[in-house]
């Protein structure tokens, strides 16, 4: 029987939750489960681009204060994309953002401390109240989205081997219904996305700085004392990645940036790595953790690039597809969007 709620309170005091409805996650009875919690009408339940932006101007015009996505890192960047813009154009100040792991890879989680478990997820959203803590966080913009991090190589490659063998695992009998998304994963990186990208052409790429000095960073990410300045190349060659992110997390704990936390606050990273495939595979683990170092990994901190490849590319933004393209440009977005700090709701 649903439990009878309380009386509602406005809803610059509430929490608006908004589900991602194609993630695998969402089922009904787990939407049944946050109408459970969640304050009446603050639940909300997207499947397309077009519902998003139909939420997102709700979510402003009703004032809410603090809003939970329930997807991956993509979801997050779609509605905190939406919504900032939104409510910019209303001459209002964004919400706090917040994310409920319901998605994949789910970076945003491992960076900012939210709950990876069922359990965790229902903790996190009890806990949360008006003057909960926040912090900044810096996003990147790309292609029209915020996101914190983007790429080319085999970011985008890897995304395409995941979901080719999760649709395959999903389907088959006991296994689909307990396998995770960090097993599909584990079987689509050593047996599909290293052995292509060993025996492929090399990503092509020029980078070209467009905003200020870009910093260059040694094998263990101190300055060097080297700059690019704008207008200058900073890099031109083959590699098998060209990556920006402003969170060292690239999905299941993967420090695929390790540099990020001690990053100037107007700065994001850049990442190249041009090391060979294999040789990245038989160091997995400590790749894994963010303590690889090679000579062929070139790290920059910087503010506006351009990315400019010979044919047109696939990219990822924020752990989902983001098309073919023959130039990608990323820069910091001005204005960081306030986050819900997990690690001081645990605190309190």
């Amino acid at each position: 029987m649903k439990q009878q709620k309380e009386p509602a309170l406005p809803k610059a005091d509430r929490v608006a939750v908004v589900l991602n409805g194609n993630a695998r996650q969402v089922t009904d009875e787990l939407v049944e489960s946050f109408d459970q919690v969640v304050g009446t009408g603050d639940l909300f339940l997207s499947k397309s681009l077009g519902e998003a932006r139909k939420i997102a101007r709700q979510i402003v015009e009703s004032g809410y204060s603090v809003v939970l996505t329930g997807g991956g890192d993509g979801t997050f960047v779609q509605m905190v994309t939406t919504i900032t813009r939104e409510a910019m154009a209303c001459g209002q100040e964004p919400p706090r953002f917040g994310l409920l792991k319901l998605g994949t890879g789910n970076s945003l989680a491992w960076a900012l401390g939210a709950g990876t478990s069922r359990k965790g997820i229902f903790a996190d959203l009890a806990r949360l109240h008006r003057d909960s803590g926040h912090k900044d966080l810096r996003l990147i913009e790309v292609e029209d989205l915020l996101t914190p991090f983007a790429g080319a190589g085999f970011d985008a490659l890897g995304l395409k081997h995941f979901h080719d063998v999760r649709s395959i695992v999903r389907h088959l009998p006991w296994v689909g219904r307990h396998a995770t998304g960090a097993a599909s994963y584990a079987i689509s990186i050593p047996a599909l996305t290293i052995p292509e990208l060993a025996l492929r052409p090399r990503l092509e790429v020029r980078i070209v700085n467009r905003g200020a000095p870009a910093q260059a960073l040694d094998k263990d990410g101190h300055p060097t004392g080297h700059y690019v300045e704008a207008g200058e190349t900073l890099f031109e060659g083959e590699c098998i990645a060209a990556l920006v992110s402003t969170i060292p997390y690239w999905g299941f704990g993967f420090r695929i940036f390790p540099f990020a936390d001690n990053r100037p606050e107007d700065r994001f990273c850049l990442r190249i790595v041009a090391a060979h495939p294999l040789h990245i595979a038989a160091h997995m683990l400590s790749a894994w953790k963010g303590t690889y170092r090679n000579d062929n990994l070139h790290d920059f901190y910087a503010e506006d690039v351009v990315f400019e490849f010979p044919k047109p590319t696939p990219i990822e933004i924020g752990g989902d597809p983001g098309g073919m393209t023959k130039s990608m440009r990323a820069q910091l977005h001005p204005n960081p969007v306030k986050v819900v700090d997990y690690k001081s709701q645990l605190s309190r």
